[in-house]
């Protein structure tokens, strides 16, 4: 079976973080899809490119997540949730995928 490059699931994290929370109207369900897909990224980071690019990875993630919110008060909520998650994936495959 062919992994998901870390860059789709980190993406997929927050888009899908987001989409849940305001689906299900529960913002703690859509924080638990955040989080485990955070962690699956993080887990193939340091697997793909080390404990450095890991850790910097995880806090452009966790910033992407927090600085969606004041972007969303210019641009709306899922046109800033898809342009976060672009850029973590994009960072993601530059740094970690791009090897493998």
């Amino acid at each position: 079976m062919a992994k998901v490059p870390s860059a789709v699931v980190a993406a997929g994290g927050l888009v899908g973080g987001y989409g849940v929370a305001r689906w299900t109207k529960k913002r703690q369900l859509g924080g638990a899809v955040l989080a485990v897909a955070g962690a699956a990224a993080a887990t193939q980071w340091r697997q793909q490119a080390g404990g450095k690019a890991a850790g910097a990875l995880t806090a452009a993630y966790v910033a992407a997540f927090a600085g969606s919110h004041p972007l969303a008060k210019k641009v709306g909520a899922w046109p800033a949730v898809f342009g976060v998650a672009g850029a973590v994936a994009l960072a993601s495959w530059a740094v970690a995928d791009r090897q493998g």
